[in-house]
């Protein structure tokens, strides 16, 4: 006695299975984006992870008392060697509050690591040769502790990314617009 089985029925392309996600606020899952929560935690984790890892970088690099803030407004008063007044360095970096700005630049000026110059009415920040050794430091560390473990081949995939976050980012202010005249 043979058995036959009958044949299944064709099938469409198989969907992808959609994931239940990896998420830290599960009551705020859509079904319209499972993935959205799923970036939302990875945000929350990976500036987290960020953050923890530029401060000891930081502390490696001889400025143990910076916080995240501080450490990025230094940064950014490096950036390109043009001088920065509280405005920009808040535009530049999302910040709302120019009173965090202000008080990390009053840190870094009491550190030794940001000098100020008034013109006008503004004053407009560098740093100091002292800030900018900090920084060249910052840079050493990075290189050898966080550059020569990255998968070169994955840096098209972090731009990628990079250009993902600024797109989230625009949506996110847009969002936070939007929820602010309800």
């Amino acid at each position: 006695m043979s058995s036959k089985v009958a044949p299944l029925p064709a099938r469409s392309a198989p969907r992808k299975a959609r994931s239940a996600g990896i998420v830290s606020s599960s009551h705020l899952v859509s079904a319209k984006s499972v993935e959205l929560s799923e970036l939302e935690f990875g945000l929350i984790v990976a500036w987290n992870a960020f953050s923890r890892w530029a401060v000891r970088c930081m502390a490696a690099a001889g400025c143990p008392e910076l916080t995240i803030t501080d450490v990025l407004v230094l940064h950014h008063i490096c950036h390109r060697a043009r001088n920065k007044k509280v405005g920009d360095i808040c535009f530049v970096l999302n910040v709302e509050d120019t009173h965090v700005v202000g008080y990390s630049l009053k840190k870094l000026l009491a550190a030794g690591l940001a000098h100020g110059e008034r013109v006008g009415k503004e004053v407009f920040y560098s740093p100091t040769a002292t800030g900018e050794t900090a920084v060249a430091k910052y840079r050493e560390v990075r290189e050898a502790c966080l550059i020569a473990n990255l998968d070169a081949e994955r840096n098209a995939d972090i731009g990628e990314s990079a250009r993902l976050l600024r797109t989230m980012s625009g949506l996110y202010d847009q969002a936070a617009r939007a929820a602010t005249s309800l």
